[in-house]
């Protein structure tokens, strides 16, 4: 089964730089308040405006074949809530968003998960990450994704590890088996 993901942010989406009055895209950060549960907070990255619903911006590549990808899952939906992973948003005291993938890849009988895409050190990061939370073997294709801060790439892979999230490269072992060679 094939998955592509894609943010998919309303224009006042929390993580836009342009939405916070002097702050800098990659530079600045700010503080998320789970909407539901106003003592569960965390940091969050801004970044310039991406992805934005119903624009060019927010749709898949052209390149990617899309009669090969079997679903598309939206993340990033709730103005008020930063979601890179493709599963859930990172709030626990209640989770505010949940994609559905884990219950999608379940009902299909999914066991493996393999991750590509960007950025290695956030949205991939995070998918991964929950992927291996909920109980798939998951595997990071190291030549199929790209850090925005290239200089954190080790330390991240030894974090996915850490989580019990594989890094593998094109010839390993893994990915013949997935494709019979």
């Amino acid at each position: 089964m094939k998955i592509a993901t894609r943010d998919w942010h309303p224009s006042d989406h929390i993580s836009f730089a342009s939405n916070h009055p002097g702050a800098s895209p990659y530079i600045s950060t700010t503080t998320v308040i789970n909407p539901s549960n106003p003592s569960e907070t965390y940091e969050s990255r801004l970044w310039p405006d991406h992805c934005i619903q119903g624009t060019s911006g927010a749709q898949l590549v052209p390149e990617l074949d899309r009669s090969k990808i079997d679903a598309v899952v939206d993340k990033g939906m709730r103005k008020e809530v930063e979601m890179y992973s493709a599963f859930f948003d990172p709030l626990q005291k209640p989770r505010i968003s949940d994609s559905g993938l884990s219950g999608m890849l379940k009902s299909k009988g999914i066991t493996d998960v393999y991750v590509v895409g960007l950025a290695a050190d956030y949205c991939v990061k995070f998918t991964a990450i929950d992927a291996a939370k909920e109980g798939f073997r998951t595997f990071v294709i190291e030549e199929g994704t790209r850090a925005v801060d290239p200089g954190t790439w080790s330390e991240t892979k030894a974090e996915l590890s850490s989580q019990r999230v594989d890094v593998i490269d094109m010839a390993s072992g893994e990915l013949r088996k997935v494709f019979g060679g």
